[in-house]
């Protein structure tokens, strides 16, 4: 991957260690009888397995399965259909009469069958690892998701210090100017080159199994082939090759979390489903490792008093605590920057003592002039138009000389559509003052 100006950079400079595979059942950090129920809960949900596909469906090395089918086999749970001479991995396991009814009794206690959970304190430990507090962070590396936005020095300069920190930043300012695309583009910094970072696809804790991994969130690292399930021969040394990485764990990009004015407080915690009986954690805890995106803040379900009150430890202790069913509460690592961004007055959101919590404060200033044209003109060669100074006088002239504070936005949106009428006339896109003019008429007129 290159950088900005052409020179080549790591990818996984910021990478942090790998979690290792556990040599044996003490220490994958799972209590015996928990795994057990887990391979009686596989073999009653899949039916007949053999024994390599039982230890890659669980994502632990087979020696550690081994403990659990000898056991279970031992009381007359399960028992062996057959197999090759390749040893007991090849074996094909199927339940017996009492094994089901005591597969029965464990889905109906908990029905997560899949990759077996991590103990909290290992989950706890590799955050800690791969904190964003440890990420390197220059103006080389910034300059190049920053590189589609015109953006002040003065700014720029703010933002990468906020990164560097890991701590959280306020965006404010009017409307229209960039701030949801400059928070992006930190996202976009953090997910392209903040290098990879590994997360369960669960954990215990309290004796609950918390589901950490979203495909729908969460970008798997296309380069992270131990999380790919092989076949064949391949399988079989991979589940009993020592020096492979713990396939519980799934290698992502650090992520990158957004939310608006859907979130709610219900959100933040952990959602239990009573049907399955097991959990799945709050989606900022998703974001641990990256960033966690408040956009349009103050326009949330939840006002802002209850959700900074919500955050007011966590941002200052870098901890959060999570509560399960029975109301025990565990701690949990809030390791991610958070970006509030609004363009609501922030003292009108916020009391001082929360604002001494935020580290970073970066206001974006409507445009001046000469950065207004920049970005006009930039937008018009995007869209395939030529530069038309006439057009950005007239906009001067009808409008921002007379009380109408200029927006970053308003150069894609009047272009776009003066696209449209040059469509719907079957015209070359092309732009022009009277074009403009009419495009303006559609756009700001209904606003004065």
């Amino acid at each position: 991957m290159l950088s900005h100006n052409g020179s080549a950079f790591d990818l996984d400079a910021n990478a942090p260690e790998a979690p290792k595979p556990p040599e044996s059942l003490r220490e994958s950090g799972l209590p015996m009888a928990f795994l057990n129920d887990l391979v009686l809960k596989l073999l009653y949900t899949r039916g007949v397995l053999l024994g390599r596909d039982i230890a890659q469906i669980l994502c632990l090395p087979f020696k550690v399965v081994r403990e659990s089918l000898r056991f279970l086999k031992d009381e007359k749970n399960i028992e062996v259909m057959g197999g090759d001479l390749v040893g007991e991995v090849s074996f094909k396991f199927n339940l017996t009469d009492l094994g089901r009814r005591r597969a029965q009794e464990a889905m109906e206690m908990c029905a997560y069958v899949g990759p077996a959970p991590v103990p909290l304190e290992d989950y706890v430990e590799q955050t800690h690892r791969q904190a964003v507090t440890g990420l390197r962070c220059t103006p080389e590396t910034l300059a190049a998701p920053f590189a589609h936005l015109v953006v002040k020095d003065e700014m720029f300069n703010a933002l990468g210090p906020a990164i560097v920190s890991g701590r959280s930043v306020f965006i404010y300012g009017p409307p229209g100017n960039g701030k949801t695309a400059m928070a992006r583009a930190i996202g976009e910094f953090m997910n392209q080159s903040g290098g990879s970072i590994y997360v369960p696809y669960a954990f215990m804790a309290e004796g609950q199994v918390i589901t950490v991994f979203d495909p729908s969130l969460h970008v798997v690292d296309d380069d992270a082939s131990e999380n790919s399930f092989l076949d064949g021969e391949a399988a079989v040394r991979r589940l009993l090759n020592t020096d492979a990485v713990d396939a519980r764990w799934v290698r992502i990009r650090r992520p990158v979390i957004v939310t608006g004015g859907e979130l709610s407080l219900e959100m933040l915690d952990l959602r239990y489903n009573p049907e399955s009986k097991f959990y799945q954690a709050p989606i900022h805890f998703k974001a641990n490792g990256g960033v966690f995106l408040i956009d349009d803040f103050g326009r949330q379900l939840v006002s802002p008093k209850e959700l900074l009150n919500r955050w007011i430890l966590p941002l200052e202790d870098r901890h959060d605590f999570l509560t399960v069913a029975n109301g025990k509460k565990f701690q949990v690592p809030f390791e991610q920057l958070i970006i509030f961004s609004t363009n609501l007055d922030p003292k009108s959101l916020v009391d001082d003592a929360f604002l001494r919590r935020i580290r970073h404060k970066v206001q974006v200033h409507a445009p001046t002039r000469d950065i207004y044209e920049k970005i006009f003109n930039a937008q018009a060669r995007k869209m395939g138009m030529q530069p038309c100074p006439e057009a950005i006088d007239y906009l001067y002239e009808r409008y921002y000389n007379r009380g109408r504070s200029p927006r970053a936005s308003d150069c894609r949106d009047l272009l776009e559509i003066v696209q449209s009428i040059c469509r719907f006339r079957r015209y070359p896109v092309h732009l022009s003052r009277e074009l403009i003019v009419e495009a303006a008429n559609s756009f700001i007129a209904e606003f004065n």
